[in-house]
């Protein structure tokens, strides 16, 4: 994508939800190969450089959505560019509600079981006339057995519940050999948001782009993964100060 903003070490695509969707609608309809969608926020600043092939595979996505407020935020302070966030538990409903009006199936694959069987009731309830070409729990072992009955499907859609770093992983050896998928979304832990396994962060928490802390609140042990967003804020303070003398470019780069 040509207007992708690289901060620090990773990149983000200054999309609108409405403008991500297009972008979904015309790859099922133009599509010849399996389209990544990832999320983009500033933990995986941190996780996704330390492996280089991951790190290329992720850059290489079609779409990587600003699915943290702290990305939103650099690329403002960074590249002068104003957009929103696309939260990944919005964007599956987005996909979903396409699939349902185009007629393309889905399989979801991640996650416990419990949780998996219950995401799935929920989007059938929710979209009536989706296709739900099959599940997976995440914790399937024999891959080429999975890839068989993903193909076999013929879901045109892959969501990846599988969590950062190993969706993107999962995609880097697998995705050469779907054969039917078009897109393919990594949604981290959306299903426990889904199922209510996880608490969604209320609407006035959301609006003030507070759901980072909410989550915090409700379970003290996310610290351990929040702990980058300072640093990753220092980082892009000091990328700033760079530009401001002139030692850094604030053109927008190309990936």
């Amino acid at each position: 994508m040509k207007d992708r903003l690289k901060i620090l070490d990773i990149w983000v695509d200054p999309l609108t939800r409405e403008q991500a969707v297009e972008r979904v609608s015309h790859i099922l309809k133009n599509g010849t190969r399996p389209h990544a969608i990832f999320a983009s926020n500033p933990e995986k600043n941190f996780s996704i450089p330390a492996d280089p092939e991951l790190h290329r595979v992720y850059g290489e996505a079609d779409m990587l959505l600003p699915d943290g407020i702290g990305m939103v935020y650099a690329a403002r302070l960074l590249y002068n560019r104003v957009f929103q966030r696309i939260p990944g538990p919005a964007f599956i409903f987005d996909i979903c509600c396409l699939a349902a009006r185009e007629g393309e199936g889905v399989l979801v694959y991640g996650a416990k079981e419990e949780v998996n069987a219950g995401a799935v009731k929920t989007l059938e309830g929710c979209f009536p006339g989706l296709t739900i070409a099959g599940r997976e729990h995440g914790y399937v072992r024999d891959m080429e057995e999975l890839v068989r009955k993903i193909n076999e499907s013929g879901a045109r859609i892959l969501f990846l519940a599988l969590g950062s770093p190993r969706q993107e992983k999962w995609f880097a050896v697998h995705g050469t050999e779907l054969t039917t998928v078009r897109v393919v979304q990594g949604i981290g832990g959306t299903l426990d948001t889904i199922t209510g396994h996880v608490k969604r962060a209320p609407e006035m928490w959301c609006r003030l782009n507070l759901e980072w802390l909410f989550r915090l609140l409700d379970d003290p042990r996310r610290i351990k993964r929040q702990r980058y967003l300072p640093v990753f804020a220092a980082l892009v303070m000091k990328e700033k100060m760079l530009q401001v003398l002139g030692i850094r470019s604030s053109c927008t780069p190309l990936l």
